[in-house]
């Protein structure tokens, strides 16, 4: 991967991200957080029901949009996080404190939340 690129991996939070509508097959654009656990990158949100989740789970190519310390459009590919304890070692990483602090518990998270791993096409 590009030597920018990574940097504003490590040094970014906010992006956008373009899916697919699962009932409209329209890109969909969204602003978004994203994390960066043990070198790898994570899209989550807070308990409850997100468009973009349903549209990853639907068709898990989409852009992930750059916009910060450096414009670029990624293609990527989203893997849902679905086993319980692997949800929970990364939603309990110190990265996701803002998370911790919506909730009763992490447990909550691990529960509740969209959770997906970002890999980068190319």
């Amino acid at each position: 991967m590009d030597e920018r690129i990574e940097r504003a991996l490590n040094r970014d939070d906010t992006i956008d991200i373009t899916t697919i509508g699962r009932q409209s097959g329209r890109p969909q654009r969204v602003e978004i957080w994203f994390m960066r656990v043990n070198g790898r990158t994570y899209i989550t949100g807070t308990p409850g029901l997100r468009d973009w989740y349903a549209n990853l789970l639907a068709q898990p190519r989409f852009t992930f949009h750059l916009k910060q310390s450096l414009r670029a459009d990624l293609p990527a590919h989203a893997r849902p996080i679905l086993d319980v304890d692997e949800r929970r070692q990364i939603l309990s990483a110190p990265v996701m404190a803002w998370y911790h602090s919506q909730v009763d518990s992490i447990e909550d998270l691990v529960v509740g939340s969209p959770l997906v791993e970002v890999t980068f096409e190319g």
